[in-house]
């Protein structure tokens, strides 16, 4: 399970909206020089990220919690949203190679088709497959300055 602490802001019916902060572990690991995760990160950094999920715990607003999701959701979901394109922009082209065998520009249109109707076939099945795949709330705690007041 990848966990994420954050901070309630705002309740919506049976939904919360949690902020949480991006942390980077970039400065810590080996290949930061060579890795494209360094660059997305500095870019975000100490940005806020709004979530929302189902209040499990009734969480109130301003409450500390943590936020979980299954690591095999994580990937399947990576998987798809890298993998599928890729499938449909390789077989648009070798579907246009096959039709077009000395014909260079209309293999490359057909990849550059093949790939964005991957993304549209991905789009309409996103909401279908994405159940299970959001963040679950784990457990709460009251914020730390409320804890010390009387």
């Amino acid at each position: 399970m990848i966990e994420e602490t954050g901070k309630v802001i705002a309740l919506d019916g049976t939904y919360a909206w949690v902020q949480t902060i991006r942390q980077s572990a970039c400065a810590s690991c080996q290949a930061r020089h060579a890795c494209g995760q360094r660059a997305l990160a500095a870019v975000t950094a100490g940005r806020a990220n709004q979530v929302r999920v189902i209040n499990t715990l009734n969480a109130e607003v301003g409450d500390d919690v943590t936020l979980g999701i299954d690591e095999r959701m994580l990937l399947k979901a990576s998987l798809a949203v890298y993998a599928w394109p890729l499938l449909t922009m390789l077989a648009a082209a070798l579907l246009g190679q096959a039709l077009w065998p000395a014909e260079e520009l209309r293999v490359i249109l057909a990849a550059m088709i093949g790939l964005a109707l991957g993304f549209v076939v991905l789009g309409l099945f996103r909401r279908r497959t994405s159940v299970g795949m959001a963040p679950s709330m784990l457990k709460k705690q009251r914020p730390s300055a409320a804890v010390g007041a009387h």
